[in-house]
């Protein structure tokens, strides 16, 4: 399914925006090397954790805001649901940082840091459309890097069961809900140079917040006697599947004028993972409460 960007007349597709409430996710033993072993990838995806809770706060309020002027009844009702879900990935992370912050992760530090950027800052000074349009901007990462996940054998091969099925179960609702806050910026604002320029300055936050927080933490636990492996680690960093061409080109196709989220069509890997995680028999099926 390819579309253009959507004008403010068009009314938005019926999406399938499901609101699981799951019941946390066991606690399986942690390590400091998590994520294949890995101590720079391993300290990424913990920054990348603690980001969320406060984060996902800052989508649900920068989508809601907009809420009643939303004039399409089928976008509203998708707006309920996206605050739903990204409702609950804030929950279920939040429990999942304080795992990683006992194993020695500075998941707290992080999560306080993002809470005053996006709380302290963002929410107080910038206008509420501007904060609707990083919302939009970091959903396209987002949305990316959970398409990434659910496509890429290597990516999933990472991690252990729980935090695999974590992230898989987090990767498909964000692939669920990823046109939610393009959509609502589009009808309400549809500022096309404000979308883009957003995205630059997020971008740079966004990317330069993630490095500056994987350095700190890997610093804090990571000693001179780990200098080779953290040597060994950064120089396999360029082949992640995470880090790939495709990737990049993806990301950056947000700054065209025609781009929507749905232009990357991820029905089959939707219903792929729907059925793997909660259809009949489902590794997910028993965790959600009814």
């Amino acid at each position: 399914m390819t579309r253009s960007a959507q004008s403010p007349t068009d009314e938005s597709p019926a999406r399938d925006i499901p609101v699981r409430r799951l019941e946390p996710f066991p606690a399986d033993r942690l390590s400091l090397r998590f994520a294949g072993a890995d101590p720079v990838m391993s300290h990424a995806v913990a920054v990348l954790s603690a980001m969320f809770p406060n984060g996902e706060d800052f989508f649900v309020r920068s989508v809601r805001n907009y809420r009643d002027q939303v004039s399409d009844p089928e976008l509203r009702q998708q707006v309920n649901r996206f605050a739903g879900q990204e409702t609950m990935h804030g929950r279920i992370h939040r429990d999942f940082n304080n795992r990683l912050q006992e194993v020695g992760f500075k998941s707290n530090v992080v999560d306080r840091s993002v809470g005053i950027g996006f709380n302290g800052v963002l929410a107080r000074v910038l206008p509420e459309s501007v904060q609707l349009a990083v919302t939009a901007a970091l959903e396209h990462y987002t949305a990316t890097l959970a398409e990434v996940l659910m496509s890429e054998p290597k990516a999933q091969e990472l991690f252990g069961d729980e935090v695999r099925y974590l992230l898989l179960w987090h990767a498909l609702e964000e692939s669920e809900h990823k046109a939610v806050a393009f959509e609502v910026y589009q009808e309400v604002v549809g500022n096309e140079l404000l979308r883009r320029a957003v995205m630059q300055a997020t971008t740079g936050v966004f990317v330069g917040g993630l490095l500056i927080g994987t350095v700190y933490s890997a610093a804090s636990n990571l000693g001179v006697r780990d200098l080779p492996e953290l040597v060994r680690s950064l120089a396999r960093l360029p082949r992640s599947p995470f880090l790939a061409p495709g990737v990049l080109r993806r990301i950056l196709s947000y700054n065209r004028p025609d781009f929507h989220p749905d232009t990357f069509d991820a029905t089959e890997l939707v219903n792929r993972w729907r059925a793997d995680l909660f259809g009949t028999g489902g590794v997910l099926a028993e965790r959600v409460r009814t």
